[in-house]
């Protein structure tokens, strides 16, 4: 990881503990927890998201019978197997390779026996690498979609309420389509309230949601375009399977990873430090500057008055915040996270943050996040960086790499979503 030249106490402890999430959720010590008995027909690997090739590396290297399979994730995030195969694709605006890979793995699962058992591997990310577009859609009508929702504000529940019912995969036709065979589901939950449905837009969940649902998310938000997509929900020909249908009778699906867990995992290795931990929420939600109000309030408590805990303390949460890009900027709800959370505690002695994307990628940038500490404004101001233009451009993303306070990891081949700690340290 890396944050600049700069490494004060402050600073590696914050890394620490946002190491001390991802480790939480990493699918090479999850899965063997998890392996399911062996069935007496065939095994067939499916899975879709950015930990989705580190789960089938996982799995394959327990499973001592024979298997096939194919799963799809993020550019840079493959990780070698030598039986379940790995398809790269683009997120978070689909591609072909992932509308291919999405029209293969229904095949692959398509006419299988009672005896034969489907293990879907589900990350967050999969709601844009499995891309088949429903009947009368096309690649073209998804992205545009997919791009019109990612600016818009909308959270991600109701991101995938749309995408369940443009898709011919997710909202729980995967698992219809592997009818009448057994599925389990392994996933890792990136989504605030761990909904199996929203995760990855539950490609083998039962989606209570409805065409008329995903209507009034579009009207929400004020999206009009593309034609063909509006009248596809007008239509609402095929609607998703309900809860109840038989033809997911009998399916399990297993959280194994959550962003409780690592939020529990910062809080313990901050305990380990001498720090009290509090855990404020694993689903915090809205757009990333005004959580920022909010943790500043709260940080400014702790400065004055030493509520609602004494310190050293760090206060940590998860949870997935908006930004309804309005700027020049590619946004980045974490780094926006942190340009408000500066903004709002103008210097405030003793306060310092890190806010980032467990996946190693915040927004449409290569960059997990970033850092911040009582200097960051003064900081700036010494380059000739005006904050506040920055924010407005929802531009946080080139203000942080000028400060050289970005936080860079690489793939973590996990995603719990993101994470953040304000720790005030004396």
């Amino acid at each position: 990881m890396n944050a600049g030249a700069r490494a004060t106490p402050e600073q590696q402890l914050l890394r620490d503990l946002f190491r001390a999430a991802v480790s939480a959720a990493d699918p090479a010590a999850l899965i063997p927890r998890w392996l399911p008995p062996r069935p007496r027909g065939k095994t067939i690997v499916v899975g879709a998201g950015k930990a989705s090739a580190a789960m089938a590396a996982a799995f394959e290297g327990q499973w001592d019978a024979p298997l096939e399979g194919l799963v799809v994730t993020r550019y840079g995030y493959a990780v070698p197997c030598r039986r379940i195969e790995i398809v790269e694709a683009s997120h978070p605006v689909p591609d072909a390779a992932g509308e291919q890979a999405a029209r293969r793995m229904l095949a692959l699962v398509k006419g299988l026996a009672p005896e034969d058992l489907v293990v879907a591997l589900i990350s967050g990310g999969g709601s844009a690498l499995l891309s088949l577009p429903a009947a009368g859609l096309t690649l073209q009508d998804k992205q545009e979609i997919n791009q019109a929702l990612l600016r818009s504000g909308a959270n991600i529940a109701e991101m995938n309420c749309v995408r369940k019912h443009l898709s011919a995969i997710k909202g729980g036709w995967l698992a219809a389509t592997a009818a009448p065979a057994r599925v389990i589901s392994l996933i890792i939950s990136d989504v605030p309230g761990d909904d199996p449905g929203v995760i990855a837009s539950g490609p083998t969940i039962a989606d209570p949601t409805t065409f008329a649902d995903a209507l009034d998310v579009l009207h929400r938000y004020g999206i009009t375009r593309p034609a063909r997509v509006i009248e596809h929900l007008l239509q609402a020909l095929l609607e998703t399977p309900k809860p109840g249908d038989m033809r997911l009778r009998g399916h399990e699906h297993h959280l194994i990873a959550t962003p409780q867990q690592s939020l529990e995992a910062a809080a313990q290795l901050a305990r380990s430090a001498a720090v009290t931990p509090l855990i404020l929420s694993d689903s915090f939600e809205g757009e990333a500057r005004e959580v920022a109000k909010v943790m500043a309030a709260i940080a400014r408590q702790v400065v004055r008055y030493r509520q609602p805990l004494p310190v050293p303390c760090v206060l940590l949460s998860g949870g997935e915040t908006t930004v309804t890009v309005r700027g020049h900027g590619q946004g980045g709800r974490n780094v926006e996270f942190l340009l408000a959370l500066a903004l709002q505690l103008g210097g405030l002695a003793n306060v310092y943050a890190l806010a980032a994307d467990t996946d190693g990628v915040d927004g449409l940038a290569e960059i997990a996040g970033a850092l911040i500490d009582p200097t960051t404004l003064q900081r700036a101001r010494s380059l000739g960086l005006d904050s506040r233009a920055f924010l407005a451009a929802n531009d946080a993303h080139p203000y942080f790499a000028a400060l050289g306070d970005q936080l860079i990891t690489g793939p973590t081949f996990t995603n719990v979503n993101d994470f953040r700690a304000v720790l005030i340290p004396r």
